[in-house]
């Protein structure tokens, strides 16, 4: 299977409750970390600028 990459690689910094959370989640869940970023990032609602 040919999986097609992202074209921009991100870096966040996370407060250690926050990387705990996610870390927990994707264990609970048995989803990769990058899935559930790009999942919530889907999410996010933006207003296009007239």
């Amino acid at each position: 299977m040919n999986k097609k990459w992202a074209v921009k690689r991100l870096t966040i910094n996370l407060a250690t409750s926050e990387a705990e959370k996610l870390e927990q989640y994707c264990t609970v869940t048995g989803r990769p970390a990058t899935d559930v970023i790009r999942e919530l990032l889907r999410s996010l609602e933006v207003e296009e600028k007239k």
